[in-house]
């Protein structure tokens, strides 16, 4: 796909976010707008996998966990447009019965969906195990994974860390969202961690800086970069500076909107900044 077809993609995924969230007066507008650029580029440029004949086993074609599974509007609106499910069925976000709760579930079917991730710190243990069962089956497809800086605050994520690099698990890209906000404030306030591309550098992973995370061409480039790496013995770590609520400005630049609900008139400033692109649902 084009980097301008990407780029209306882009705008249309910042649109669905803030409307589902809008709509029920719930959600994690704040970090699903920060992540947009780059599963965009993932699932409608890098991956290979198959929306149209999902299963759960992923055998032949490479799979994404959401491990901050939080930020699940970004995810059901970017799996929506590359045709896993109806993207009329975005209207029913966080609905009664909706399929699209607000933490992602496995129990209803949610195609795309292959673990629930309302709790933080455990999407490496689990794609570290999807890695390794694609190594033993000798399927030569790649596992990635998306957190947040905050999520690495969790103890479980670093021995997650330590194991795949002991045990060379090097099918697998992770990916972390790292805008320095979480619920509480700023990252350095709440738990500062210091140098995160370090510690993942000491574990023995190949880490790649990405500044510009919220560009396309700049994910692009990393994505195939990072791809060109794999099967060297090593992890690989993608470190995305992103900015939370990009794209629509009264959410930029603050934690306040991790997860907070625009009101009427913030929701039409919001949509105003994004131009429709692909249809509203």
């Amino acid at each position: 796909m084009s980097h301008d077809n990407l780029q209306a993609v882009v705008s249309q995924v910042r649109r669905d976010i803030v409307r589902m969230v809008h709509a029920v007066n719930s959600g994690h507008p704040g970090g699903s707008l920060g992540c947009v650029e780059y599963l965009v580029s993932l699932y409608f440029k890098h991956m290979n996998h198959h929306p149209k004949d999902f299963k759960m086993d992923g055998i032949g074609e490479d799979v994404f966990f959401l491990s901050n599974g939080h930020i699940s509007p970004v995810i059901y609106s970017v799996l929506a447009r590359a045709g896993y499910f109806e993207v009329s069925e975005l209207n029913t976000f966080r609905k009664l019965n909706s399929r699209l709760q607000g933490h992602p579930t496995t129990h209803e079917g949610l195609e795309g969906i292959r673990i629930a991730s309302g709790s933080l710190g455990q999407g490496l243990s689990v794609a570290i195990g999807a890695a390794t069962a694609k190594k033993l089956n000798k399927d030569r497809s790649i596992v990635y994974t998306l957190h947040g800086d905050g999520e690495l605050q969790e103890g479980q994520i670093w021995e997650a860390v330590m194991y795949a690099s002991a045990k060379n698990v090097d099918n697998l890209i992770a990916a972390v969202d790292v805008n320095e906000k979480q619920i509480d404030g700023s990252t350095n306030d709440v738990l500062a961690m210091g140098s995160i591309g370090a510690k993942f550098k000491a574990f023995d992973w190949e880490v790649i800086h990405v500044k510009q995370g919220n560009n396309l061409d700049a994910i692009d480039e990393t994505l195939t970069q990072a791809k060109g790496k794999l099967g060297n013995g090593k992890p690989i770590c993608l470190l995305l500076q992103t900015e939370m609520g990009n794209g629509v400005d009264f959410m930029m630049g603050t934690h306040k909107w991790h997860g907070v609900a625009p009101n009427d008139e913030q929701l039409l400033s919001a949509l105003s900044q994004n131009e429709e692109t692909l249809g509203d649902y």
